[in-house]
Parts: C-alpha cells; structure tokens; sequence
C-alpha cells in the first residue's frame, strides 16, 4: 500500500506486508475504454495558442478543469460516504490530508474531495491569485499552485475511477469521465504540471484513454 501525503513533501513508506492481490479494473476493459464522447485530437486542444499568454492559458483550463471534475464527482456523491470510502484510496494508495499547519489529517474521501475542492474554490476565486482584471500581473508563485491544484484535481479523477466506476456506468456518464480524465492527462503532460511519479498509478489508463479515439463502426 502506497501512501502520499500533502500538503507537503510526498513520501511513500512501505509497511511490510506482502502487497495484495490487484483488483480487476472495470475501468480498463474495452467496452468501456471504448466510449467517449468526443473523437477530436486532444493534444491540439490544449496546445498554447500563439496569442495567448502561457499564465492566461493555464488559469482558463485549470479553472474548467475544476469546474468539471467537481460536477462529475457531484453526479456519484451520494455513494461516496464515510462508510463506503473510509479513506481517500485510488489503486494500492492512500492520500493523507495536510492542513495548513501542516498538521496530517487521515480523512474519508468524501472528506478528503471536500478539502481539495474547497481550497481550489478558494484559489480560483482569489483575484490576486487568478486575476480577472486586464492588465493584473499572475503572482510569481502561480505555477506551482497551479501545479498544487492539479496534483489535487488527479486525485479525485483516480478516486473516480478506482472506488465509483460501477456507479458511473450505471449512470451512463463513464464516456464523460473517460473524456475528462484523458483531456486533463494530454493538458498536465503537456506543461509539466503532475510529476509522473504520481500519475504513474493510473498509467494503464492513460496509456489506452490518451491515445486516439478508435474510429466509429461503418454503418
């Protein structure tokens, strides 16, 4: 069992014990990697235009991407309790929440998610950190809470997937997931944002989800 914690320095510790036998993931079979629900090349989606600013780039994605991410968790909420997900788990790893006192936290998900979305809420809305106002300068430490952001945003998407899939096909809504979560991988990879240490526990996932769309059957 892998365990990171944040806020700070990410650690993995090993406790001993002989890992356990993988679950199957739902998540990777093909009847469901196969839906999406658009067909267009991701990578040149989140390519910086040229006339862009790189921080005005960065804000608008990170910020939908929030946007996004957050209501797909809303749609499976009410199966992510206390009781069902006593810890915010995705693959063999546990995250571990660090308050602002740096003071370590072993939370529910439903906690956990809580946390992050309501510090991201907090960021974005804060103009002095996303300005919205023409000619306002991006603080100096944007990226890296961009990259803070990010690495939270990761962890739910992985928590989706790992503890909600069944919910999310039984709603229909897995070519939507499956969508976001291969446009948000495509856009940290592009700029660096998550270090591949982490993602790396989704890596079969994104290996299928980020590669093109197969093409749709002939009628």
């Amino acid at each position: 069992m892998r365990i990171w914690e944040w806020e700070g320095k990410s650690k993995t510790k090993p406790n001993g014990k002989k890992p356990p036998a993988e679950e199957k993931k739902q998540y990777l079979e093909a009847e469901f990697t196969k839906v999406r629900v658009v067909d267009f090349d991701l990578k040149e989606l989140v390519m910086l235009p040229r006339e862009i600013d790189l921080n005005e780039w960065l804000a608008s994605n990170t910020t939908t991407f929030f946007n996004l991410i957050n209501l797909q968790y809303s749609t499976i909420s009410e199966f992510c309790t206390g009781d069902t997900c006593q810890a915010m788990t995705a693959c063999n790893t546990i995250y571990y929440w660090y308050d602002e006192r740096g003071k370590k936290t072993k939370c529910t998900a439903p906690q956990y998610v809580d946390f992050v979305m309501s510090l991201v809420q907090k960021l974005v809305t804060d103009d002095d950190i996303f300005p919205t106002k023409y000619g306002k300068e991006f603080p100096n430490a944007f990226e890296s809470l961009v990259k803070k952001i990010c690495r939270y945003l990761f962890h739910v998407l992985a928590h989706l997937f790992w503890a909600h899939f069944k919910e999310t096909v039984a709603l229909d809504l897995q070519g939507h997931l499956n969508t976001l979560y291969a446009h948000f991988i495509v856009f940290i990879r592009e700029f660096n944002l998550v270090d591949p240490k982490e993602t790396c526990i989704m890596d079969d996932l994104s290996e299928i989800l980020c590669a093109p769309a197969p093409p749709a059957p002939a009628r």
